[in-house]
């Protein structure tokens, strides 16, 4: 299996995850220790061994982006969650939101694409009960853009 743009945002996920539970002081430090974390977990294809190149850059952008903008990204999401704050967000859900509001902000990826990948991250790490949540607010991010 071939680590693909779907991977590299699951492996973003994964960073932005463990940052929202322990920031890091250094991000570039943090990034390069997650790499050498979870390298020895990787045992089949795909995993993050597999991220070379463009991919492991590709997801790295997310995690640098999204903390290098985090209080303006949780502004603008907290700003349309209807009956929602941030905080009763979980871990995961707040990760695969600031991605997506990052990638809609800040790249020329389009909305739809960064949306439905987000969707189904989202559907993949919590569940389906986040598909709305996450479809609600990054469309919304995108209709401001």
């Amino acid at each position: 299996m071939t680590a693909t743009r779907r991977q590299a945002r699951e492996w973003a996920v994964q960073m932005l995850t463990a940052a929202d539970m322990n920031p890091p002081g250094d991000v570039a430090e943090f990034v390069s220790s997650f790499w050498n974390q979870v390298a020895d977990l990787d045992i089949e294809d795909g995993g993050p061994q597999d991220a070379r190149g463009k991919l492991k850059a590709f997801a790295e952008e997310r995690v640098v982006g999204v903390l290098g903008d985090i209080a303006e990204i949780d502004a603008e999401i907290s700003r349309l969650l209807v009956g929602w704050t941030l905080d009763r967000l979980g871990t995961v859900e707040r990760a695969v939101l600031r991605m997506g509001a990052w990638e809609i902000l800040r790249t020329d990826i389009p909305k739809p694409v960064v949306i439905n990948e987000c969707i189904d991250l989202a559907n993949w790490f919590s569940g389906p009960k986040t598909r709305s949540i996450v479809n609600g607010v990054l469309d919304k991010v995108g209709k401001g853009r």
